[in-house]
């Protein structure tokens, strides 16, 4: 039986598969979500698309993931964004496939400005270089810190510990 949620999906999945035909990858409707799966050309374009014309105008969330021994992934890694609709109450996720070779993926801050520290996190705990990004630096790891803690290679028991101190006056002034 369909639902008005799988009504709404339908309707934006064959939208976007017209409008951006090869940059849509895959889309993955399992457990009654909406997810596309894109290469990263298309998806900056994509995702305005989905802010300007179809209405997403709140980012939930961005994610890094390390596809690193999962089945079935096409690339190393994957940019995740949680976007929903506030006046359709409507929830997707957009997945921009990244190959280990090439880690970077254009901002989205000038479409979200939340996007700012997500999009850090990114940089921070997976090496994502995000072209465009307003103050594209280290959040939660020291400044003298080596390699990202999230990536599934990482060694966590090296342990590493900060010599210098340095001073946040550059984050007061954004």
């Amino acid at each position: 039986m369909a639902t008005p949620e799988t009504a709404k999906h339908d309707d934006l999945e064959k939208e976007v598969r017209s409008r951006f035909g090869d940059a849509v990858v895959d889309v993955d409707r399992s457990y009654d979500g909406l997810v596309f799966v894109v290469n990263k050309s298309g998806a900056h374009d994509l995702l305005a698309y989905l802010k300007n014309d179809c209405g997403f105008d709140l980012l939930l969330d961005v994610a890094g993931v390390d596809c690193l021994h999962l089945e079935g992934s096409a690339e190393r890694f994957e940019v995740e964004y949680i976007l929903y609709a506030t006046a359709k109450d409507h929830r997707i996720q957009v997945r921009v496939q990244v190959p280990e070779t090439d880690l970077s993926v254009d901002t989205v801050t000038d479409l979200w400005q939340s996007a700012n520290w997500g999009e850090r996190e990114a940089f921070e705990f997976f090496g994502f270089e995000f072209e465009g990004h307003p103050n594209l630096k280290r959040l939660l790891t020291h400044h003298e810190f080596v390699g990202h803690p999230l990536r599934k290679d990482y060694h966590i028991f090296d342990g590493q510990w900060c010599s210098t101190t340095s001073d946040l006056h550059d984050e007061m002034n954004e």
